[in-house]
C-alpha cells in the first residue's frame, strides 16, 4: 500500500513539474522571435539624468565673437581678468574675439567624482561664430544651485561662417558647439543603493497594459517564482528574494536580461517639412476608396512699356504708358483612383510610389484616410 502511494505522490510530482516546464517553455520567447531586453523597454523607477547648465567664456575667435557694444561681454571678461590681479574697466575691452555662452550637459545617475561628461556650448550674444574658440573654465550648476562640475576645452563646431564686403557664406550652425567629454565630475550623485531592499519598480517608456503583464509574466516564467506584478500600465513591481538582497545587482543584472515580446502600437508618424513617413509595416487600413488629383492653376503677369514715336518735341498730354498684360492657366491632370481592402499602410505607400505620387500627396492622402475611419492606427504629425 505504501509502495503504491510513493508510486502515485512521484506521478503527480512528475506530472506538475511537467506542466510547470511547459508553462516555462511556453513564457519564454522563442529564438528568432521580435523578443527583446527588458533593459530595452525601460528602466528602474528613480533612474534619471540631471541638468546642468553654466553661463561662460570662448576666447580665441578670429574677429568672429560678440560685437564690442555687448555690455555683457565686456563685463565678463573684465571679471575674468580681475582673477588675475588685471582691473580692465568693462568700457575699456573692445575685442571680437570674445564671446558669452551657455553651456549645458546631462549628469548621469550613477556619476562619480573624476567622470567626464560631453557639454554643448551656444552663443548668447551676436557672435557670428565660435569655429576655433576655447571654452574657459566654467562651472556648471544644478536646479539646486550646487556647482556639480567644471567644464573647459576646445569646441567642435560643424560649421562655418566667413564673409567679407557684404558677402556671406554659412553651413550650418556656427554659433553652436560641443565639447566632448569636456567637463570633469566634482560632486557625485548619491543614488540610494538597493541593498537589502525588499522589490523594486520597473517603469516602461511607454505605457502599455498588455506590454506590462507580458513583462511581469517574463520575469516570472525566467526567474523563476512570483517576483514580478504589474501595478499599472507602465509600472511592474519586482520582489527581490530574499537570498539575493545581499547581491541585489546580480538578481538586477539577471532582471534587466529578461527575455519579452513587447506589444506594439499601431503609428504612423509624419514629417510635413521633411516629407517622411515611417510606419509599422503590419498597421492595417480597413476597406476603402481613394481618388486623388490636383488643379494647378497659373498666373503670369507681363509688364510692357508703350513709348510713342515722337520727331521734335513731344506734344502737351503724350507720355510713356506701362501696361501689364496678365495671363491665366489652369492644368487639371487626370485624377488617379483606386482601392484598397484590408491592406496594410506599406502596401498602400508602395502603390502609391509605384502611380509616382509625390511624398507632399502621400502624406495628404493618409491625413485622408485617417479623417474617414480607415487607418486603425495613432497619425502623429511632426
Amino acid at each position: 500500500m505504501r509502495t503504491r502511494t510513493s508510486l502515485f505522490r512521484a506521478l503527480v510530482a512528475a506530472v506538475v513539474g511537467g506542466l510547470l516546464s511547459l508553462a516555462a517553455v511556453a513564457a519564454t520567447p522563442r529564438a528568432g522571435s521580435d523578443a527583446i531586453r527588458v533593459k530595452d523597454l525601460g528602466k528602474i523607477q528613480g533612474w534619471r539624468d540631471n541638468a546642468l547648465i553654466g553661463y561662460g567664456i570662448v576666447t580665441g575667435l578670429a574677429g568672429t565673437g560678440d560685437s564690442p557694444t555687448n555690455r555683457t561681454t565686456r563685463q565678463a571678461l573684465a571679471n575674468v581678468l580681475q582673477q588675475f590681479n588685471l582691473s580692465v574697466a568693462p568700457d575699456q575691452v573692445q575685442s571680437r574675439n570674445v564671446a558669452v555662452v551657455m553651456v549645458t550637459a546631462a549628469l548621469p545617475t550613477f556619476a562619480r567624482e573624476g567622470d567626464g561628461l560631453d557639454i554643448n556650448v551656444t552663443s548668447a550674444g551676436d557672435a557670428r561664430s565660435l569655429l576655433g574658440g576655447t571654452l574657459l573654465l566654467t562651472p556648471l550648476k544644478a536646479a539646486n544651485g550646487r556647482t556639480y562640475a567644471l567644464a573647459q576645452g576646445a569646441l567642435s563646431v560643424g560649421g562655418y561662417r566667413y564673409d567679407a564686403n557684404g558677402n556671406v557664406v554659412q553651413k550650418n550652425h556656427p554659433t553652436v558647439g560641443a565639447v566632448p567629454g569636456g567637463a570633469i565630475v566634482e560632486v557625485g550623485l548619491q543614488t540610494a543603493s538597493h541593498d537589502n531592499q525588499a522589490s523594486v519598480t520597473f517603469v516602461l517608456q511607454d505605457a502599455d497594459y498588455t506590454t506590462a503583464n507580458r513583462v511581469a509574466a517574463a520575469i516570472n516564467a525566467q526567474l523563476g517564482g512570483d517576483l514580478a506584478e504589474a501595478r499599472d500600465a507602465s509600472g511592474i513591481d519586482v520582489r527581490i528574494p530574499d537570498a539575493e538582497r545581499r547581491r541585489p545587482v546580480a538578481f538586477l543584472a539577471k532582471l534587466e536580461n529578461v527575455l519579452v515580446e513587447p506589444d506594439r502600437r499601431a503609428r504612423v508618424v509624419i514629417n510635413e517639412r521633411t516629407g517622411t513617413v515611417v510606419a509599422g509595416g503590419d498597421v492595417r487600413i480597413a476597406k476603402v476608396s481613394v481618388a486623388h488629383g490636383e488643379l494647378r492653376v497659373s498666373v503670369e503677369a507681363e509688364t510692357n512699356v508703350s513709348q510713342p514715336l515722337v520727331l521734335g518735341y513731344a506734344a502737351r498730354g503724350v507720355r510713356t504708358a506701362v501696361v501689364t498684360n496678365s495671363r491665366v492657366d489652369v492644368t487639371e491632370p487626370g485624377s488617379a483612383g483606386f482601392v484598397t481592402a484590408n491592406n496594410t499602410v506599406a502596401d498602400l505607400v508602395q502603390s502609391l510610389v509605384r502611380m509616382r505620387t509625390s511624398t507632399r500627396d502621400i502624406i495628404s492622402i493618409l491625413r485622408a484616410v485617417k479623417a474617414a475611419g480607415a487607418l486603425h492606427a495613432d497619425l502623429i504629425v511632426q
